[in-house]
């Protein structure tokens, strides 16, 4: 036989409820009594019906989220986990939110939806895109009975007429509201849109409930391209608001964002007219630079001039061939006349001239001697003016 202590027990009993998931996120309906607030901030108090009934705890943190602290015999519709006393052995009911009957199961949840959509990571900044600046298609998805819809086409025909409206009309409340906006939506992203508008006149808060329906929350989120909600006035805010990219405050403000004003764009593309025209002009004048540039560095090279040098020092080394022949022919000339003169100092004409004769053998020998020659022998005398043919009578 196990025997536990009492302290074994409840702590038993307390790890069972409390890891249980069953008992963490319960609503209960109910009517508070014996409410007490202590000086530390915690709230102590019980939650009961006809038939039963539960102690509860609000921590002081819970307590100073809440507009209002509920009172004794107050109906209240309290969310929580079921939770155990150890000290006491006693099932309470721990509470992290608390609102009046009143305001109806709707409101919590909501309110419970909206905190597990943003767990999620759905409403998170990071996920905005930014809307195109020029959207050609832009899808709306609304009620074709809706004044907004008028106001919202009479602003695209007025602002920004170049756009391509394409419709996906669906009930905005009702029952069948949700499932016939995420009709719609489906139907305009297959589309090629550029950008969706979903959107609402105003109305009562039960009217807009179909944009808090979480499949339509979860539709918009879905989106292929940025998506503008315009549902309801200024003050009204559903759960699509916050995971749009972009939360206009009416529908004819949806349209104002998506649909740029025609005269900005008329001054812009002046703007970039005059840009353009300064780039293209900028851009000719230094084509038009380096054109001369390259001209003139062609007039530079050009083969003619190259030509033209060449011939200026052909013509230059011709002058200065033929100033060297002059020279060297002068030289020549000048040698050659010294030779000449020498020639004529050493020449045997020049002996002749002074009386000298020569004396020739009939074989052409020079006759030096006259033991060279006898007596009868016939000599060639050779003097300035001629030859003698003379006969030798006696040879000494």
């Amino acid at each position: 036989m196990r025997t536990f202590s009492v302290s074994d027990l409840n702590s038993a009993l307390r790890a069972h409820l409390e890891e249980d998931g069953l008992f963490f996120d319960l609503w209960l309906l109910a009517e508070v009594v014996e409410f007490r607030r202590y000086s530390s901030g915690h709230c102590y108090f019980t939650l009961k019906d006809e038939q039963a009934s539960i102690r509860a705890v609000l921590w002081r943190r819970a307590a100073e989220r809440l507009a209002k602290l509920p009172g004794n015999g107050e109906a209240v519709l309290a969310h929580g986990r079921v939770g155990f006393y150890e000290a006491r052995g006693e099932v309470q009911f721990v509470v992290d939110q608390i609102v009046p009957a009143g305001e109806g199961l709707l409101n919590a949840q909501l309110e419970q939806l909206r905190a597990r959509l943003d767990a999620e990571g759905l409403f998170d900044e990071r996920r905005k895109r930014p809307l195109p600046t020029l959207p050609r298609r832009i899808g709306i998805v609304t009620s074709l009975q809706a004044a907004a819809l008028q106001d919202m086409l009479t602003i695209f025909r007025r602002r920004y007429p170049l756009a391509e409206i394409v419709l996906s009309p669906c009930l905005v409340q009702g029952e069948l509201a949700p499932a016939s906006i995420v009709a719609a939506l489906r139907r305009v992203y297959a589309e090629p849109v550029d950008l969706v508008i979903v959107s609402r006149g105003g109305g009562a808060s039960e009217d807009l409930a179909a944009f808090n329906d979480e499949q339509v929350v979860r539709a918009v989120a879905a989106s292929p391209v940025p998506i503008i909600t315009g549902v309801g006035h200024e003050t009204d805010t559903t759960l699509v608001d916050a995971v749009a990219d972009l939360r206009a405050p009416t529908p004819s403000a949806a349209a104002e964002v998506a649909a740029p004003a025609i005269v900005d764009l008329r001054q812009r593309v002046a703007e970039l007219r005059d840009r353009a025209a300064g780039a293209i002009m900028a851009r000719i004048e230094e084509q038009r630079r380096t054109v001369d540039q390259q001209a003139a560095s062609l007039r530079r090279n050009h083969p003619r001039r190259r030509l033209d040098a060449a011939r200026q020092t052909v013509d230059e080394l011709d002058r200065r061939a033929s100033h060297a022949f002059e020279r060297w022919l002068a030289l020549a000339q000048t040698r050659l006349q010294g030779l000449q003169a020498r020639l004529s100092t050493l020449s045997p004409q020049a002996t002749l001239a002074r009386g000298y004769a020569i004396a020739q053998r009939t074989g052409g020998q020079v006759v030096t001697d006259p033991a060279q020659v006898q007596a009868g022998e016939s000599l060639h005398l050779t003097v300035r003016a001629g030859t003698l043919l003379v006969t030798v009578e006696d040879s000494q």
